[in-house]
């Protein structure tokens, strides 16, 4: 390995900074090469002289494999008149979302109400949200579930699907 190395550094360096500008990144995709090589050092025959043509098949797919992988990142961008230009998240969908909830609950009885506001808004525990509305726990389940199902009910009313 040693003597490929000194052998063919070099040559497979020269090669790869034809495709990679960068001296440190070059240099790692060499490496990387020589790697590869090392790894299948049994499919090197330096009795036919073919060592370096394999060398550079395998810098060549590194260097592809490379270039693909940079592709699939996201690039940061910092150009300023680019980032002016992305239109700003608007929350229109989130207003009518919220409308459509605040007209279905509007339709439920006081206690529905009431307990889905505690529970599920609020995020109180059923124990809390008893003892706030001075009531069994049970029947805090209870209309907690009726609740839910009765808001399924006015949604598909609405004609609101999820």
């Amino acid at each position: 390995m040693t003597a490929l190395y000194t052998e063919h550094y070099g040559v497979l360096l020269g090669f790869v900074s034809r495709y990679e500008r960068d001296r440190h990144r070059a240099e790692d995709l060499v490496q990387e090469t020589l790697l590869r090589a090392w790894k299948h050092i049994g499919r090197i025959d330096v009795g036919r002289d073919t060592t370096r043509s394999y060398l550079l098949t395998i810098a060549r797919n590194v260097v592809s494999n490379a270039w693909r992988a940079e592709q699939r990142r996201p690039r940061l961008v910092t150009d300023p008149d680019a980032m002016e230009a992305v239109a700003e998240a608007d929350n229109v969908d989130e207003m009518v979302e919220g409308w459509l909830i605040r007209a279905a609950l509007d339709r439920l009885s006081a206690e529905h109400r009431e307990v889905v506001q505690s529970v599920y808004y609020d995020g109180r525990t059923v124990a809390d949200t008893a003892r706030r509305l001075s009531v069994p726990e049970g029947t805090v389940k209870s209309r907690a579930f009726y609740a839910v199902r009765a808001l399924r009910a006015v949604f598909e009313e609405m004609g609101v699907l999820r």
